[in-house]
């Protein structure tokens, strides 16, 4: 009742405001009639002076007509809503979504009367038309105060959400998953996961048919979600990990899917789940040497450092899928991050290499008692090979730098060129 009188008050408060605007303007009219007679000068200056006040109250009215329009509008659209049939419902939301797209302090207002949780039980109709105005209704009330998303949380807009991908259009499915987008950016934790509606609606979406820019918005979500630690073990356990890694491999959509991989890969159910992929570290292999996208570079090397760092196990998988003479590529025409990230693995590997050959030119402990100690010559030998694969490398690098230098806009010499010795130049 006190909302109700409220707004029947501010209904009022327009319509004084209304005649009192028209009031001045006829008295404005009235007193340039009076003055006509008076000398031309004096007569200019009260024209002058008529005329911009005639202009101050016609925009005064008419912004006047436009507030009591959107408060009768708004009227109108809250009684539909609550006590009106479907049709009238469904009329009501497209009418609340433009009302709250012209003015931002209707969506606040709507909200106080209890528009929202309205609007949510709408979402759970099977009727396409009136599903999709609701959640139009309910994005556009969303980009108003941080209350309006926790009011959508708290009214229970999560167990809306579609048991069944495919019954759902791909319009529906995008709208849907704007609002969503929408409602992960808010800094509380009011989004919670608990309810796994909300990972199986993603993850359907991000394993069908959908479209690019849906699936987009959807790794979008992912990627706010990710980015909290306390959601990150119910997003490995829902096998995410999985979908990301495949939708990495589509151009269009690798970007958002290796920054969420990046979030996961820092929790210790993350990285265990990347690690135990068949795709890995194939895959992200493969995104290394994409030249034309150095983001995707960057994060595929990111992704490829937390993996091999202190792990002799994932680095034996990488080098054995070819990945060194990738990152020598990479460290010699990445982006400056991607360089910078390729040129710390490949020291991994070298110390990692260092650290099997170590052994066997120092003490041996265990067997050295029952084993023969290594012939003297054949220490030489394996010194002396490695003293030639340096310089060979040296060599190696500087003729391509020199190549580099020289041959202008045909980096694809160069390219063939690491790809072909690179292997057999680096001592491991």
């Amino acid at each position: 009742m006190s909302s109700t009188s409220s707004s029947i008050w501010l209904l009022s408060c327009m319509k004084l405001k209304f005649f009192t605007r028209i009031r001045r303007f006829l008295q404005s009219k009235a007193a340039r009639k009076i003055c006509a007679s008076s000398s031309s000068d004096h007569s200019n200056k009260l024209r002058i002076k008529s005329n911009t006040n005639e202009d101050e109250d016609r925009v005064a009215i008419e912004k006047t007509e436009s507030e009591l329009d959107s408060s009768v509008a708004l009227k109108k659209s809250f009684m539909r809503l609550h006590f009106g049939s479907w049709e009238e419902k469904e009329m009501a939301a497209k009418a609340i979504e433009k009302l709250v797209k012209e003015d931002v302090k209707a969506g606040k207002l709507m909200a106080e009367l209890g528009v929202i949780q309205m609007l949510v039980s709408m979402v759970a109709t099977e009727v396409a038309g009136r599903c999709l105005a609701a959640i139009k209704a309910l994005i556009e009330l969303a980009e108003g105060p941080s209350t309006n998303k926790v009011l959508m949380l708290e009214a229970g807009i999560l167990s809306k959400l579609s048991k069944d991908i495919d019954v759902v259009d791909d319009q529906t499915r995008h709208e849907f998953a704007q609002l969503l987008l929408s409602l992960s950016s808010i800094s509380n934790v009011h989004f919670s996961l608990a309810n796994t509606e909300v990972l199986q609606f993603l993850i359907g979406i991000l394993e069908s048919a959908s479209s690019i820019e849906t699936k987009d918005t959807c790794l979008s979500v992912v990627c706010n979600l990710s980015a909290v630690l306390q959601k990150a073990g119910l997003l490995v356990s829902s096998g995410i990990v999985s979908t990301l890694l495949k939708l990495s491999l589509f151009k269009e959509l690798s970007e958002k899917a290796l920054a969420a991989l990046g979030h996961l890969v820092l929790t210790l159910m993350g990285k265990k789940a990347t690690e135990e992929s068949s795709m890995v570290p194939e895959s992200l292999i493969e995104i290394l040497a994409w030249e034309d996208k150095p983001k995707c570079q960057e994060l595929s090397a990111y992704t490829l450092m937390v993996l091999a760092h202190q792990s002799t196990t994932q680095s034996d998988k990488m080098s054995k899928a070819g990945i060194v003479p990738v990152l020598l590529q990479v460290s010699l025409l990445g982006s400056p991050l991607a360089q910078k990230r390729a040129m710390k693995v490949l020291q991994w590997f070298k110390d990692e290499r260092q650290a099997k050959m170590r052994p066997r030119s120092g003490p041996q402990t265990g067997s050295a008692t029952t084993g023969s100690p290594p012939h003297p010559r054949e220490d030489q030998e394996g010194k002396k090979m490695i003293k030639n694969l340096v310089k060979q490398s040296l060599h190696m690098n500087m003729e391509m730098i020199n190549r580099r230098a020289n041959a202008v806009g045909d980096s694809s010499n160069l390219k063939s060129l690491v790809l072909c010795t690179s292997s057999k130049s680096l001592p491991y």
